[in-house]
């Protein structure tokens, strides 16, 4: 009597994966409502990205006033620690930060939009020279990085045409974008994961 053969399966040889799979299984149903909440959060992201834009910008205050608290009073509590000035500098800079998105958030929004504005940039220019450079040892996936990097040159150059108006909107639509694939493909892994 022979085994079946599993050579066709990843799964077959793999313990963690087999492992994350009987999670999934286990909790399909909040991965699926946890895919559902993403999803629609994406989409009102998508909807209203002004709304968005500035309610990431004064998260995102509240988090470096949060973390400069910490980290100040951490500081303090071990001063006798090497670079303990450098460390009261970082905190400090941290609780600054955070007060002047709270207090200014559309400046913050836009300082934010420049700075995704570069990101996207520098990231298509690094994945072209990437893909140009390695096409021969990429031979089928170096047209993919290709376009992926003239997609977020594509993107930098919607952002930084349009600015200042881009910075109104900008944030919020790619972490719509972001939270929609993000919930979708929960959703997905959620629904292949419950039990039959």
């Amino acid at each position: 009597m022979s085994l079946p053969d599993n050579s066709s399966d990843p799964l077959a040889s793999d313990p963690i994966a087999q492992s994350l799979e009987a999670e999934a299984r286990k909790h399909w149903k909040s991965l699926l409502f946890e895919g559902i909440l993403l999803t629609v959060c994406g989409l009102a992201a998508i909807l209203l990205p002004v709304v968005a834009s500035l309610a990431i910008t004064v998260l995102l205050g509240w988090l470096l006033i949060l973390s400069g608290g910490v980290a100040l009073a951490l500081t303090f509590w071990s001063r006798q620690s090497p670079g303990f000035w450098w460390s009261l500098l970082s905190a400090v800079v941290a609780l600054i930060a955070g007060v002047i998105l709270l207090l200014r958030p559309i400046e913050g929004t836009l300082t934010l939009t420049i700075i995704v504005g570069a990101y996207f940039l520098a990231e298509g220019v690094v994945t072209i020279m990437y893909a140009i450079q390695n096409r021969e040892k990429l031979t089928e996936r170096w047209g993919w990085l290709l376009a992926a990097g003239i997609a977020d040159l594509l993107v930098a150059a919607i952002i930084i045409s349009g600015f200042p108006g881009t910075a109104l909107w900008v944030i919020g639509l790619l972490v719509g974008i972001n939270l929609l694939f993000g919930g979708a493909s929960m959703i997905g892994v959620a629904l292949a994961a419950r039990p039959r």
